[in-house]
């Protein structure tokens, strides 16, 4: 997939709303010093090229009572069953994330459980029934980070 051509102007507003995404569009046409109308379209255009997939509100884990996150490779018995047991795991609502991945694991998905009991039930009941051959977890303690990718700077032609 070819990256695309931003220019100054794609360059600066994607930097304003990705540090935030409910900033008001005549704030980022001040700050561009443009028209909101031309914020507006802008937007659009990177929506429609792609470049800008959505945007969400996001929701703390642990005030909904998620304090166990856990990254968990997997291996599957059958390496034919890949879409199967995709489809299956997008069915668990504690499995948010689900990545194909190459070396030691078939897949590697993050998990966020209750507490150890919980997850412990999730392994049990929901991935183990899904023909795993193995699997490993990894507790996170505490997010130290995270973010976006940074914005290149526009090319010059």
């Amino acid at each position: 997939m070819p990256a695309y051509q931003l220019d100054n102007l794609d360059v600066k507003i994607l930097r304003i709303i990705i540090g935030n995404a409910r900033v008001p569009f005549l704030e980022v046409a001040r700050e561009c010093g443009v028209s909101g109308a031309a914020i507006h379209q802008r937007v659009l255009k990177l929506v429609n090229m792609g470049v800008i997939t959505g945007s969400e509100f996001l929701i703390d884990p642990a005030k909904m009572g998620y304090e166990t996150c856990t990254f968990m490779g997997l291996n599957l018995k059958d390496p034919s069953r890949f879409s199967t047991v995709v489809d299956e795991l997008y069915k668990i609502p504690e499995v948010l994330e689900c990545h194909y991945t190459t070396g030691k694991y078939d897949l590697f998905v993050k998990i966020f459980a209750k507490n150890n009991k919980h997850l412990l039930e999730i392994i049990h009941s929901k991935l183990q029934p899904l023909g795993l051959s193995g699997s490993e977890s990894l507790i996170s303690f505490k997010e130290a980070f995270k973010r976006q990718l940074p914005i290149p700077d526009a090319v010059e032609d």
